[in-house]
């Protein structure tokens, strides 16, 4: 039975956005339990969360179990090497193919948003007003990320991952700021004409 309960999962797309995380820390490096749980919280504190080590090596069990990561004996020199874990290349193909989908249900969803805002074609003081909260709820959020992004700069400077996260919400934050403005605009333009002779 518990044979094939392990087969079973193995035939499930695999959901966790843990799962996923921690196997692109072990294909940035290998590197044992402990140490995972400890890049992952560095790494993805305030985005990701894990509950405890034991959470890590829950996730750990079902990676290898998945044939996406293997064990493979720690470095010598310790009274016990602590064995360390290694991305297969299905490990790595698998990891490719997640990000690829999650960029695309990362467009489903502001897609989605923006279909559901639309509902407000003949309300749009309602539109106005959401689109004006939005937007300051999205900028204090940012302010806050870019404040913990500071503070951490010292141990971190120069790295790719902060490059990378800081040109991408530069660009993400013009976009925003401009997609707003323009979608500002088009519901004033409506509730004018509302206002102006009673038709949407």
């Amino acid at each position: 039975m518990a044979a094939g309960g392990a087969a079973n999962r193995r035939e499930r797309p695999m959901t966790s956005a843990v799962n996923w995380t921690l196997l692109g820390l072990v294909i940035a490096r290998p590197s044992y339990g402990l140490e995972l749980a400890r890049r992952f919280e560095r790494s993805y504190d305030g985005v990701l969360a894990v509950s405890s080590a034991s959470h890590v090596y829950a996730a750990l069990d079902v990676l290898e179990e998945r044939g996406l990561i293997e064990t493979i004996p720690g470095p010598e020199g310790g009274r016990q090497p602590k064995p360390h874990y290694r991305a297969t290349s299905l490990g790595l193909g698998g990891y490719e193919d997640w990000l690829v989908e999650q960029a695309e249900a990362d467009a489903q969803r502001q897609e989605l948003w923006v279909r559901q805002l639309a509902v407000f074609a003949h309300n749009p003081e309602a539109a106005l007003r959401v689109i004006d909260r939005s937007e300051r709820v999205y900028l204090r959020t940012r302010a806050a990320k870019a404040g913990a992004m500071d503070r951490g700069a010292g141990d971190r400077q120069g790295t790719l991952v902060d490059w990378l996260v800081a040109e991408q919400e530069r660009i993400t934050v013009g976009g925003k700021l401009s997609w707003w403005n323009a979608a500002r605009r088009r519901f004033e333009a409506i509730a004018g004409r509302q206002g102006g002779d009673g038709s949407a």
